[in-house]
């Protein structure tokens, strides 16, 4: 019996190590970095996050690009799909897009991709 106790104990700790907080809705301001191979750049950012829809705003030197459409959680991910038309003039990858491994302690969000082998692209963020 007491292996038995030790294996119950050991798997409801297991379980609550892997239980991630749900993304909350809100806003969130914070930062943006993205780091290429020749360097870096960051801006300011704010997300919102209501209904399965966001809202990122944007710079005028595009870091970031903004966005706005769906997103959805999916396991260590957030998923974003961008509803905007684009000019071809920039790194898209600025765009919050596509997935995003992601980390949530109910106030602080961080949301990171590395995409197409072009950079590392990151968003730290603190609800509002």
């Amino acid at each position: 019996m007491p292996k038995i106790a030790l294996f119950l104990l050991l798997a409801l700790l297991t379980a609550q190590c892997n239980t991630r907080q749900p993304i909350e809705d809100g806003t969130y301001v914070g930062t943006f970095t993205v780091r290429y191979n020749n360097g870096t750049q960051s801006g300011a950012v704010s997300l919102n996050l209501a209904n399965g829809r966001y809202t990122c705003s944007a710079n005028t030197n595009r870091i970031p690009a903004g966005g706005f459409g769906s997103f959805s959680v999916q396991g260590n991910e957030l998923v974003f799909v961008d509803s905007g038309a684009y000019t071809a003039d920039f790194d898209w990858n600025l765009i919050l897009d596509g997935p995003y491994r992601y980390t949530f302690n109910g106030n602080r969000l961080v949301l990171e991709a590395d995409k197409n082998g072009v950079g590392n692209y990151r968003y730290e963020l603190e609800k509002q």
